[in-house]
């Protein structure tokens, strides 16, 4: 090999990646020296025989492509951040930025970029995008063989620029492009049943005003999503609440830290979550004396409504108040998404790589993650308790999305809600069927809820 080849090899990801490896062990074994040796001279052999020269960029590619080929192997939330992509990254987690409002992924089998979750709230839960939906086009530029940070790139910019989507919609055969205008994406956490009519930049947190059964949805687990919770409790407990549905359909989750937090305000005693590492071991939390919010099951009955998009830190309060007994489970088995990424900067301190390091477990043991390879005999996610699974379809989902985004739209005083002229039409008789078993089961529980006396 020529001097000149190895000595662009060298400073590609892939040796500095490997690099990273080799030098936390001394001394370096031999088979790290011998896959090295393999990344070299494949691309040495491509440097020689290719039938065209490439340029530095496109070997740096090459070599990029190669990493997140493999790590990609592994599972689809392990990934490989190049300079600009690691800049990006960091600038992400400052929690403001300009984009449409959605979670993207790849689809399993397919590998085309698709919609993982629409935030509530956004221009993509706007445009009733939902999960599943796949993306072929960013404007004019193909998805094809495009990874999901690369993609996040063209369809983050400037808010109030325009970006469209050629999207295929679950349960549909024809591409369907939607134009959508960027904003600021602010993730608000909470939010009540409904805009309160008399006060329409407020919440009405009542789903059943007559059984005093409020509702809070929890759309995210951010910073703040603690303190809005507790503010939140606090109104509807001030307004009388007697029992609560935490609403966390289409939460793809968030801070560990809040979702550890949000059990916690549940709990009085008992363990939130634990985590497992290759070796085995891991972290575990547990419930706090004296910080439960909402008093006990028995006296405050709750429901927690989940489905197929509830996923990650929404998972983990799902299964924690479950286990210790806090709150029913209503709606359908949960997303599947029980690992824990850490991200790794390299030695370069420009590029990093984020790679799966831990699995959860709910306070029972159970495992949450789901696999690639993963059935659905097999145990992950969380499941509805007994007689209160609700199964749904394509077009009962699409109906909820535009029944809680009608809900959610600030409208003059009095004024009843109008869909655009483009937007999809509500059916008049929707039913929230999951909400509606949720309500039934509560009820039953306050008429069995001892009566409480005045303090």
């Amino acid at each position: 090999m020529s001097q000149r080849n190895l000595a662009w090899m060298l400073v590609v990801p892939a040796l500095v990646l490997m690099g990273a490896v080799i030098s936390a062990t001394a001394p370096p074994p031999e088979k790290d020296y011998k896959l090295v040796r393999t990344v070299v001279d494949v691309m040495a052999e491509v440097d020689k025989n290719y039938v065209r020269e490439l340029s530095d960029d496109e070997k740096k590619k090459l070599v990029e492509d190669m990493i997140q080929g493999g790590l990609g192997r592994l599972d689809p939330h392990s990934t490989y951040f190049n300079e600009d992509e690691y800049h990006q990254f960091t600038s992400d987690t400052e929690g403001k930025f300009g984009g449409i409002g959605a979670y993207l992924t790849l689809h399993p089998q397919l590998q085309i970029l698709m919609i993982e979750s629409p935030m509530v709230g956004t221009p993509a839960f706007r445009a009733n995008l939902q999960s599943g939906d796949l993306i072929y086009k960013i404007d004019d530029k193909s998805t094809e063989n495009l990874r999901v940070d690369e993609a996040r790139v063209f369809i983050k910019g400037v808010a109030g620029t325009k970006v469209v989507l050629t999207v295929l919609r679950v349960g549909t055969q024809k591409l369907e492009e939607v134009p959508l205008v960027r904003e600021d994406i602010k993730i608000l956490a909470v939010r009540g049943f409904a805009r309160d009519p008399a006060s329409p930049e407020k919440w009405d947190y009542f789903a059943d005003k007559e059984s005093k059964i409020a509702l809070i949805r929890l759309s995210a687990f951010n910073e703040h999503t603690d303190a809005e919770l507790k503010g939140a409790l606090h109104e509807a407990e001030e307004a009388g609440a007697k029992a609560l549905v935490l609403d966390m359909r289409n939460n793809p989750g968030g801070l560990l830290s809040q979702a550890i937090k949000v059990s916690d305000l549940f709990l009085s005693a008992g363990k939130i979550v634990s985590t497992k590492d290759r070796t085995g071991t891991g972290r575990k939390w547990e419930a706090t004396k004296d910080n439960g919010a909402f008093e006990s099951a028995r006296e405050r009955p709750m429901a927690v409504l989940v489905n197929t998009d509830s996923a990650s830190a929404s998972e983990i309060v799902a299964a924690a108040l479950q286990d210790n007994g806090r709150a029913a489970i209503v709606g359908e088995r949960t997303y599947g998404k029980g690992s824990v990424q850490k991200i790794f900067e390299l030695s370069d301190h420009k590029t990093a790589v984020k790679l799966t390091a831990e699995v959860w477990l709910t306070p029972n043991g159970k495992n949450i993650h789901r696999w690639p390879a993963s059935k659905a005999t097999d145990e992950w996610g969380v499941r509805p308790d007994e007689g209160l699974d609700v199964k749904l379809t394509i077009e009962e989902r699409r109906q909820h999305i535009l029944h809680v985004n009608r809900l959610d739209k600030l409208k003059p005083k009095g004024e009843a809600p109008k869909p655009g002229p483009d937007e999809p039409k509500l059916d008049p008789n929707y039913k929230d069927k999951p909400l509606e078993k949720a309500l039934e089961h509560l009820r039953k529980k306050l008429v069995q809820a001892p009566e409480r006396k005045p303090s």
